[in-house]
């Protein structure tokens, strides 16, 4: 046993390694950083707290917050409620199914950055395909990103699209994990497929829908890549997020001290919402 202790230690080695200095070491620093005042380059001043009670003063963090609190409710109940229900129909015997499963998973695969270029172009006010259309059937064309009142939701709509298939995998690996001696007895007690849909399949999930919610939570506060690319954070502070506010703040304006604060501030934030979901799913059982 200790012989293969050993060998199993070896072989996580590697990862430990990586995770030390790329992923806690860079954690441990941000805390410490964040009690100080440092643009990088010139001498740091430790200044204690004041770098969290700045962000109570700050309107901007509040802006960053609303936005993405706001981003979080756009994205979060289509992407449990739409990625079940296409993993729910992906489920039966139809045509095309495995094609269509490789289709949806697609846009996961892209990069960010990718998925934030390919949709400026469709998004574009002069030539995207999508005020083409609008133009066909005699509607006006819309600002989607230059337009203050459109901005976040359009990101929302990428957002969507681009984790809507690696929930239905999620769902799908759940769906096909419920014994089907299940649905039979329900059938033979007379169940519409909905109250089957209801009572068993419904239930059964749930621990996938729990990390479904996580995950999306953790993805949706930590989102950057799309709107760094679509319109970083802009008009205005239209879809100025928080770790957008994090990156301007630490990397234009080298503030490092006070992107660090936030950067903790959004640990916590991401803490508080997982373990209340997490306490809210429990309280159903």
């Amino acid at each position: 046993m200790k012989k293969q202790g050993r060998i199993a230690a070896l072989f996580l080695l590697p990862y430990l390694l990586v995770f030390i200095v790329f992923r806690l070491g860079p954690s441990v620093a941000g805390l410490f950083v964040s009690f100080l005042k440092w643009n990088i380059v010139g001498h740091a001043t430790f200044t204690g707290l004041s770098n969290f009670k700045k962000m109570f003063h700050d309107p901007y963090f509040y802006i960053s917050l609303k936005n993405t609190l706001v981003f979080l409710l756009m994205t979060l109940p289509p992407l449990v409620v739409f990625s079940l229900l296409l993993a729910a129909l992906l489920n039966q015997k139809i045509r095309y199914r495995n094609a269509v499963r490789t289709i949806s998973i697609i846009p996961y695969v892209l990069i960010p950055a990718v998925v934030g270029i390919i949709w400026n172009w469709l998004y574009d006010n002069n030539f995207g395909i999508l005020n083409y259309y609008l133009k066909m059937v005699g509607l006006n064309p819309v600002e989607w990103l230059t337009n203050e009142k459109y901005a976040l939701f359009s990101v929302a709509i990428v957002t969507v699209w681009s984790f809507l298939g690696y929930n239905m995998i999620l769902y799908l690996a759940g769906l096909q994990d419920i014994p089907k001696d299940l649905y039979e007895a329900s059938t033979i007690d007379g169940a519409s497929k909905f109250q089957t849909f209801v009572q068993i399949t419904l239930p059964l999930l749930k621990p996938i829908t729990s990390m479904i919610i996580t995950l999306t939570l953790i993805n949706t506060i930590q989102v950057f890549d799309q709107i760094f690319v679509m319109t970083n954070g802009g008009p205005g502070t239209a879809t100025l997020t928080l770790v957008q506010y994090l990156y301007g703040t630490a990397f234009q304006n080298y503030n490092l001290g006070y992107g660090s604060a936030l950067g903790i501030a959004i640990l916590v934030i991401l803490v508080v919402m997982v373990q209340l979901q997490s306490r809210l799913l429990k309280l159903e059982d």
